[in-house]
């Protein structure tokens, strides 16, 4: 189950980069991700919450702008993918699977880039405009890494 649950942080990596990271400061902060006595325990403490929320809508704004390069960039590409592998870890540090986690976070980051691309696309040609299509895939990235990481619990 860990690993389905690393693989699905990486997919929300792969809609939006930092809302993974956060969701991951969040669940370990509230006690669902038991990371404490790991390499990840960083991740629970409220500094690390801060930081990722704020950088996660930063992104979300960020992401509403026009000038906003495609996520299929190689940098934007590679930073999900970076922070797919990352969360992917923390979670697989909750139950020792850091390793195996990671490499999960970063397949679940390629098909949530792959995927969300396609799906954002497809909703906004149905919609005849991209925001309400970027809004639902913010409320999809959002809610599906609280539930993510809620699972792990």
């Amino acid at each position: 189950m860990l690993y389905i649950l690393a693989l699905l942080i990486g997919v929300i990596a792969g809609l939006r980069a930092m809302t993974a990271p956060a969701a991951v400061a969040w669940g370990a902060y509230l006690g669902w991700l038991p990371v404490a006595g790991t390499w990840a325990s960083f991740m629970s403490h409220w500094a690390a919450v801060v930081i990722f929320t704020i950088l996660a809508i930063v992104e979300l704004v960020t992401d509403q702008l026009p000038s906003t390069p495609s996520r299929k960039v190689p940098q934007q590409f590679g930073a999900r993918i970076l922070l797919g592998a990352f969360s992917g870890a923390v979670i697989g540090a909750a139950g020792g699977a850091t390793i195996v986690c990671l490499i999960a976070g970063v397949i679940g980051a390629v098909i949530g880039t792959l995927g969300g691309a396609e799906a954002r696309g497809r909703l906004a040609a149905a919609f005849g405009k991209d925001p309400p299509a970027a809004f639902i895939e913010d409320a999809v990235a959002i809610i599906g890494g609280l539930l993510i990481v809620a699972a792990v619990a």
